[in-house]
C-alpha cells in the first residue's frame, strides 16, 4: 500500500513538472544576402528550435549594436518523432527563418531566453540563447564575413553501456577554424555552465564522446557554443570607415578536451517501481536568482525567475562532489570569435543493452548512405536525394530522424531505404546546409539509435536546364544541348542504351537533346512508397565508345524522374501485351526477342494479344515460349532467370522466382522441347503469388552466346552461384564470345476469381494504374516530373538494372 502511495506521488510530481517543461534545444545561423535597394543590408536568420510541440519558437531580440529589423518570417516543421522521453509524448524540431533589414554592418548580440527545459538531470532549467553577428568585410576575402553553417540532431539516445562518438555539424564557408565548446557565461549563455559527467569534448574537432553514464529517464541538456576565429591575422572592415583587427587561435600542442568526472553516488533503495523512478546519478547546486531585462516581447518568452533544482530525488539520499574539468584560458585577450552561435540539444541514457555491437540492436548504417561529413553538390530548382539504409539483427528498423534546411522531406520504399529529399530555391544559391540523420530501431518497448552523420549540401546555379513530361506510359525529358558544357552528343546515353528505342539521336533535333523513355526500357528503375509509385533514369556521359558495357569515366549525370500517385479508382482500358524487344550489341549487330504464351504444350498458337489480361486458375498450366532472331548464325540464346513481379519493371522487389542462375525454383516448372539453340519452352501452374497482387508479369533474362563454344555462360546451363559478371564481361570484350544480359517480358496475368470480383471500379496498383491515372493526373497537373543534375562528386546514386523493349 505504501509503495503504491508513493508511486502515485511520484507520478504526480512528475507530471506537475512536466506541464511546464517543454524545450529540447535549438540552434542558430545568420547569413548575409547582400543590400536592399534602399541600400540597408539583407540577412537571413534561421533558428531551429524543438520543443513537445509544433507550434512554438523561439523569440530572439537585440541584445547590444545595431540589429535591425525583422520584415518576414516564415516558420515550417522539420521532423517530429513520438520516440521520446517517457515523461513526454512527442518532440517536433521547426525552423523559423526570417529576413533582417540591417542599417549598419558592425557587430550585434541577439539573444533568446525563457523556461522550461523538459526535466534533466543536470539541472538546466531555463534555456539561454546567445548569438554573436559580424558582417564585417574581410581582408582576406574581400567579401562579408559569414558564420558558420551547423546543425545537429535535436534528442539523442544511447544505451549506458554504448561508448559513442558524436562529430558536430559544423562547416565554415570562409574557412576559418571552428571551436566547441560549453556555454560558460551564466545566464547569457547558459543555465548551468558546467561539462556534463560520463562526455568527452573535442572543441578543435568539434566531437563529443559519450563514455559512460547510468541511466535516467530525465535528459542531460547540453548548452554549446560554436565560435569561428581566422586562421591568420584578418581585419575586418566596416562601412562607417572602423576596422577591427582579428587574431587567430593559436594552435595548442594538445587539443583541448573538456572532461568530467561522473560524480560518485550513494543512493538508499526505494519502493519497487520502473527503474527511472530511483535509480539515479544527480547533480545538486545551490540555488541562483536571474534576473533579465530586454525590450518587451510576448510574456512568455522571457521572465524574471527565481530557478531552483527540482526535486526529482525527494524520496532518496544523494551525496554528491563537484565535477572535475579542464579548464580553458585564451592565449590572448586579443583573440575573440569572429562568430558566436549557440547549439542545444537533449541526450537521453537508456538502459543497458546486452550488445553494443552496431547492427545487432543499435542499427548500422551500410550503403548507399553518405559518410559522415560527404560534400554534396545540388541545383536551384532540383531536387536532391540523400539515400540512408540500416541493418540491425535483433530490432525492427522503424523510422529515419533528421534534421536540415526548410522544405527538406524524408520517405521510405517498399525496399526498407529512406530516401532524405530537398529542393533549393534561388535564395539558397552560394550556401552550404548540413543535413544530420539517425535511424531508429524498436524491440517492443526500447528504442535504439544508429550513429549521427552529418552532410553538408552546397547549393550552384542550375547548370542543365531541362523539361519533363510524364505521360501513361513513358517520361520526355528535352534538355538544351548548351547544358551540357561542349560535350559531343555521340557521348551521351540512358542508363542503358541497348534497346534500339533508347538511341538519344532518335527524337533530338539541331537545339534540343529529346528523350522518350518507356517506362520498363533503357534501364529505367521502379520505387515505390506508400503514397507513389516513381519511376527513374539518367543521361550520362561515356567514353569515346559509346556502346560499351564497360564505362571508365561518368563526366556529368542529368538525372530525371516521374513521381505517379497511387490511390485511385481506375479500369482497364489499354492493349497490354507487350511487344518484341530489339536490341543492338557491338559484335552480335541486331537482334530480337519474342515472349509470347500459348494455349498447350504444342506450342502451335499463341495467344492472341487482344485477349490480355490472361486470367488463370490456380494450379492451371501456363505455357509460355521465348524465341531469339540474330543477324549472323552460329548463336545460342540462354534463359538465365525468370520472375513474377506486380509491375512490369525487373528492378521491383519482391518478385517470385521461377527460373534462377538458369536452374528451376519453382517445383512446377518444366522444360518443354525446341525445334533450335536460339528457342526456349517452359509451363509453370499458376500460383499464389498472382492472386496476391492485382495482376502480375512474367520477365526473364536472356543473352545470346556463339554456338557451341564451351566457355560462355550459355554452355554452362545451371548453375548453383551466380555466373561472375567480371568473368562474363571480360571474355565478351576479348573474344565477343557472349552477349549481356537483356530483359524481356510479358503479361499482365490475373487469377479469374480476382478478375470476377473485381466489379465496375476498382484499386489498381500496377503499371496499368500508373497508365491510366497518368492519363487522369496529366490533365490537373497532378504528375511530378524532375530533373536532377549531379556529379560524381557526390557519392548518392543508384544502379539500374536494364530492361529493352521496343
Amino acid at each position: 500500500m505504501a509503495s503504491t502511495v508513493l508511486l502515485l506521488l511520484q507520478l504526480l510530481l512528475l507530471a506537475s513538472l512536466v506541464s511546464a517543461s517543454h524545450h529540447y534545444g535549438g540552434s542558430l545561423t545568420f547569413t548575409y544576402k547582400g543590400r536592399n535597394p534602399d541600400g540597408t543590408l539583407k540577412a537571413v536568420l534561421r533558428a531551429r528550435d524543438t520543443y513537445d510541440g509544433c507550434q512554438y519558437y523561439h523569440y530572439w531580440y537585440c541584445s547590444t549594436g545595431n540589429c535591425g529589423t525583422t520584415t518576414s518570417r516564415l516558420t515550417s516543421t522539420i521532423d517530429t518523432s513520438t520516440n521520446a522521453p517517457a515523461y513526454n509524448s512527442r518532440w517536433c524540431e521547426t525552423e523559423n527563418v526570417e529576413t533582417w533589414r540591417l542599417s549598419s554592418d558592425k557587430p550585434f548580440q541577439l539573444r533568446a531566453a525563457s523556461c522550461c527545459w523538459i526535466p534533466t538531470r543536470n539541472s538546466v532549467s531555463n534555456w539561454r540563447f546567445n548569438s554573436l553577428v559580424d558582417l564585417g568585410r574581410r581582408s582576406d576575402t574581400g567579401k562579408p564575413n559569414r558564420s558558420p553553417d551547423i546543425a545537429i540532431l535535436p534528442f539523442m539516445r544511447i544505451p549506458q553501456n554504448c561508448p559513442r562518438t558524436y562529430k558536430l555539424a559544423s562547416f565554415d564557408p570562409d574557412g576559418d577554424r571552428v571551436r566547441c565548446r560549453y556555454g560558460n557565461i551564466p545566464h547569457l549563455e547558459c543555465d548551468n555552465c558546467h561539462p556534463i559527467p560520463g562526455f568527452q569534448l573535442d572543441q578543435d574537432s568539434c566531437t563529443l564522446h559519450y563514455q559512460y553514464s547510468s541511466a535516467d529517464a530525465r535528459v542531460f541538456g547540453f548548452e554549446m557554443v560554436v565560435e569561428d576565429f581566422p586562421q591568420g591575422q584578418i581585419d575586418l572592415f566596416y562601412s562607417d570607415g572602423s576596422r577591427n583587427h582579428k587574431y587567430p587561435l593559436h594552435r595548442r600542442r594538445k587539443r583541448q578536451i573538456f572532461t568530467a568526472t561522473p560524480f560518485p553516488t550513494t543512493t538508499s533503495a526505494a519502493p519497487t517501481a520502473s527503474w527511472w523512478w530511483w535509480t539515479t546519478t544527480t547533480t545538486t547546486r545551490a540555488p541562483t536568482t536571474t534576473t533579465t531585462t530586454a525590450p518587451t516581447p510576448p510574456w512568455w518568452w522571457w521572465s524574471t525567475t527565481t530557478t531552483t533544482p527540482p526535486p526529482w530525488q525527494w524520496w532518496t539520499t544523494t551525496t554528491t562532489t563537484p565535477p572535475t574539468t579542464t579548464a580553458y584560458h585564451n592565449q590572448s585577450s586579443n583573440v575573440t570569435p569572429l562568430s558566436k552561435l549557440p547549439l542545444q540539444f537533449s541526450f537521453l541514457v537508456d538502459p543497458p543493452v546486452s550488445s553494443c555491437q552496431e547492427g545487432v540492436y543499435l542499427p548500422k548504417l551500410v550503403s548507399p548512405t553518405p559518410a559522415n561529413g560527404e560534400r554534396i553538390t545540388a541545383e536551384v530548382h532540383k531536387e536532391v536525394e540523400i539515400r540512408v539504409k540500416a541493418q540491425a539483427t535483433n530490432s525492427t528498423i522503424q523510422n529515419i530522424i533528421m534534421s536540415g534546411p526548410t522544405n527538406v522531406t524524408k520517405h521510405r520504399t517498399t525496399n526498407n531505404e529512406f530516401i532524405i529529399k530537398w529542393t533549393p530555391t534561388p535564395d539558397d544559391l552560394g550556401d552550404h546546409y548540413p543535413i544530420c540523420f539517425a535511424v531508429e530501431s524498436t524491440v517492443w518497448n526500447s528504442i535504439y539509435q544508429s550513429e549521427m552523420r552529418c552532410v553538408i549540401v552546397e547549393v550552384r546555379k542550375e547548370q542543365i536546364k531541362a523539361t519533363v513530361t510524364c505521360s501513361e506510359s513513358t517520361m520526355k525529358v528535352e534538355v538544351e544541348k548548351s547544358s551540357f558544357f561542349g560535350l559531343r552528343e555521340d557521348h551521351l546515353r540512358l542508363s542503358d542504351p541497348t534497346n534500339t528505342i533508347c538511341n538519344l539521336k532518335r527524337h533530338s533535333n539541331r537545339t534540343h537533346l529529346v528523350a522518350i523513355i518507356p517506362l520498363n526500357a533503357c534501364g529505367t528503375q521502379i520505387e515505390e512508397d506508400d503514397d507513389y509509385l516513381v519511376f527513374k533514369n539518367e543521361i550520362t556521359t561515356v567514353d569515346d565508345t559509346p556502346n560499351e558495357l564497360i564505362t571508365r569515366k561518368h563526366l556529368v549525370e542529368a538525372r530525371f524522374y516521374c513521381q505517379y500517385p497511387k490511390r485511385g479508382n481506375v479500369t482497364l482500358g489499354f492493349t497490354a501485351h507487350r511487344k518484341n524487344v530489339t536490341v543492338w550489341e557491338k559484335g552480335f549487330g541486331t537482334f530480337t526477342y519474342q515472349f509470347e504464351f500459348y494455349p498447350d504444350n504444342q506450342f502451335r498458337t499463341m495467344i492472341n494479344p487482344n485477349s490480355y489480361p490472361l486470367d488463370y486458375d490456380i494450379g492451371e498450366r501456363i505455357y509460355m515460349q521465348l524465341d531469339a532472331s540474330a543477324s549472323i548464325n552460329n548463336t545460342e540464346m540462354f534463359v538465365e532467370s525468370c520472375r513474377a513481379a506486380p509491375y512490369d519493371n525487373p528492378n521491383y522487389h519482391p518478385t517470385y522466382s521461377i527460373i534462377e542462375n538458369g536452374c528451376k525454383v519453382d517445383p512446377t516448372v518444366q522444360i518443354h522441347s525446341s525445334f533450335n539453340d536460339r528457342q526456349f519452352r517452359f509451363s509453370i501452374e499458376a500460383f499464389k503469388f498472382i492472386g496476391l497482387h492485382e495482376q502480375v508479369y512474367i520477365s526473364c533474362t536472356v543473352m545470346m552466346c556463339e554456338a557451341g563454344n564451351s566457355n560462355t555462360r550459355c554452355s554452362q546451363g545451371c548453375m548453383n552461384s551466380t555466373w561472375s559478371n567480371s568473368h562474363s564481361f571480360r571474355k565478351k570484350r576479348e573474344a565477343l564470345i557472349q552477349s549481356g544480359k537483356h530483359f524481356v517480358s510479358q503479361g499482365p496475368l490475373r487469377l479469374k476469381r480476382s478478375a470476377d470480383a473485381r466489379g465496375g471500379l476498382a484499386v489498381n496498383l500496377n503499371l496499368n494504374m500508373v497508365f491510366m491515372v497518368g492519363c487522369l493526373l496529366a490533365a490537373v497537373g497532378m504528375i511530378c516530373g524532375v530533373l536532377i543534375y549531379k556529379t560524381k562528386m557526390s557519392k548518392v546514386k543508384y544502379q539500374p538494372l536494364p530492361l529493352e523493349e521496343s
